[in-house]
């Protein structure tokens, strides 16, 4: 599963991890890196001066002067369209959660193996997020320690829920109009409605939505 030319961003204060992941990305025929940064100031300045923006950021939590988590927080205000990966050192809950909401579409463990992290690019590209089962598993958990009633009924039809808990199962808009029997662009209508309704920013704050409010669990059919 592959998308046409995805141009990426990579910030890290580690030279050593920034030069080998641009390395290993660099044999990939839809992958151009188009930016380099060594810190959230660098990356800031970067994206001031180019005229070809990244689709994708590859945003390391823990650098100096300004750190990723400050860093998306100016991104994603500025840059609403470019998608963030979170990248650390250390698979910790409260680093996801925040990450998260802050607009951070995905989350890589530094020592993911490459595959991971090129099938965790391809993914984002495609569909706009990806969280893999750890990173489920700890919203799913945040969400009970806050145990929110579900209020889905209040809000959303059938349909959107049924198209809401595929979203959530990280179907593509093609695999959910097959599913539900329905026209691709009739999907895209009911994600631009919840979008709406829930007052989410982007595909990842729909799936947080629904995490929090229970109206999506894993392992439970539509």
């Amino acid at each position: 599963m592959k998308k046409d030319i995805i141009k990426l961003a990579i910030a890290d204060d580690e030279t050593l991890f920034r030069q080998g992941i641009t390395f290993i990305l660099d044999k990939e025929s839809n992958i151009e890196i188009n930016i380099q940064a060594e810190n959230g100031n660098d990356l800031i300045k970067q994206l001031e001066l180019t005229r070809d923006l990244p689709e994708i950021i590859l945003m390391d939590l823990k650098m100096p002067d300004l750190n990723g988590v400050e860093t998306t927080k100016i991104v994603k205000k500025k840059y609403p369209e470019i998608k963030i990966i979170a990248l650390t050192s250390y698979y910790s809950k409260p680093f996801i959660t925040n990450m998260m909401q802050q607009g951070a579409v995905a989350y890589l463990a530094k020592n993911a193996t490459p595959t991971e992290v090129i099938s965790t690019i391809n993914h984002v590209a495609i569909k706009g997020f990806y969280y893999d089962d750890n990173v489920m598993s700890i919203l799913e958990e945040a969400s009970l320690k806050i145990n929110k009633p579900s209020r889905d009924d209040e809000y959303l039809t059938k349909r959107e829920r049924e198209v809401l808990k595929l979203i959530c199962e990280q179907k593509t808009t093609t695999e959910i109009a097959e599913q539900l029997f329905i026209s691709p662009r009739t999907v895209e209508g009911h994600r631009n409605n919840l979008l709406v309704k829930t007052g989410s920013k982007n595909i990842a704050g729909l799936v947080i939505h629904a995490i929090e409010n229970q109206i999506f669990v894993r392992n439970q059919h539509i």
